[in-house]
C-alpha cells in the first residue's frame, strides 16, 4: 500500500468513527428526550372523574408543570426517599395542582389550592370561607351537561364564579344545598402543606375530607396544571364520546 492510500484510509477510518460517534449521540438524545421532559419540564394526565368540573371535563388531557414549584421525590420517578424539594415555591391560591395523596403516596389527584400555611378554611352553606372572611362569588347560568352530580339529564346545575383573596376567578358548582361538605369545622393549614378543593364541590374528594385526603404536603406535589392537548366524552345526556376540539389549547386557570 502507497503512503497516499495509507493516508486516505487513515482518514476514511477516522470520518467513519466520527460519524457513529454522533449517531450515537444523536440517538441517545432522541430516546432520551421525553424521559428528560417528562421528568424536569411536562408530564401528561388525563382526567377520570368529575370532581373538577367545569374547569376540568371528563377525559380532558392535560399537561402538569413539574418545574412550577421545584422538584421532590415525587416530582422524579425512581427518585430515593427524600424530604424538601429542590428550587421549591410554594402553590399560589388558586392554582389547580396534580398532588400525589398524601395517605398513600401513589394516588394522583388534581384540585384547587385555596388554603396555604397557617390558614383557616371553613364551609358556611356551601361558601368558601378564608381567614374568616367569605369569598366573593357570583352567580353564573346554569351549567348544562357532563352530569356532574350525577344522572341529571339537562336539569342544570347552579353554576358561580369564586373570585379568592389574591385575584383568581374561576368557576365552582353547587349540587345540592346543605351537601355533605357544605358546613364544616374549622380547618388550620400545617405548616408546608395546603388545603386543596374540588371545582365541582359537592361531587369532591378534596382536603374537607382529612380520614381520605386531608391537608396535602407540599412535598406531594407534583406541580401545576397547564395545557389541555387532548379532549373527549360525551354530553352528559347518553351521546356517544366524541372528540372535543374547541377544549385544545384551553389554558388551566
Amino acid at each position: 500500500m502507497t503512503r497516499v492510500q495509507a493516508a486516505r484510509s487513515s482518514e476514511s477510518s477516522w470520518v467513519t468513527g466520527v460519524f457513529l460517534a454522533l449517531s450515537f449521540v444523536l440517538m441517545t438524545l432522541v430516546f432520551s428526550l421525553p424521559l428528560v421532559v417528562r421528568s424536569f419540564l411536562f408530564q401528561p394526565f388525563n382526567v377520570p372523574a368529575g370532581s373538577m368540573i367545569p374547569t376540568f371535563l371528563i377525559g380532558d388531557y392535560f399537561f402538569v408543570s413539574k418545574y412550577a414549584y421545584g422538584y421532590s421525590r415525587y416530582t422524579w420517578p425512581f427518585s430515593p426517599p427524600s424530604s424538601g424539594r429542590i428550587w421549591g415555591s410554594e402553590p399560589a391560591r388558586g392554582d389547580v395542582v396534580a398532588f400525589y395523596s398524601p395517605k398513600d403516596n401513589s394516588t394522583v389527584y388534581i384540585k384547587r389550592v385555596v388554603g396555604l400555611p397557617d390558614d383557616r378554611i371553613q364551609m358556611k352553606k356551601g361558601l368558601l370561607h378564608i381567614n374568616d372572611v367569605p369569598v366573593a362569588r357570583e352567580r353564573l347560568p346554569d351549567f348544562i351537561g357532563e352530569e356532574p352530580c350525577g344522572p341529571r339529564g339537562a336539569t342544570g346545575t347552579r353554576r358561580w364564579r369564586e373570585t379568592l383573596p389574591n385575584g383568581v376567578s374561576h368557576e365552582t358548582l353547587d349540587c345540592v344545598d346543605n351537601g355533605f361538605n357544605d358546613n364544616t369545622n374549622v380547618y388550620t393549614v400545617p405548616g408546608d402543606h395546603v388545603f386543596v378543593l374540588g371545582d365541582n364541590r359537592d361531587n369532591s374528594m378534596d382536603s374537607r375530607l382529612l380520614t381520605q385526603i386531608g391537608y396535602v404536603p407540599l412535598d406531594n406535589v407534583i406541580g401545576r396544571a397547564g395545557m389541555i392537548y387532548f379532549s373527549v366524552g360525551g354530553d352528559g345526556a347518553g351521546a356517544e364520546s366524541k372528540f372535543r376540539a374547541e377544549r385544545l389549547g384551553l389554558m388551566i386557570r
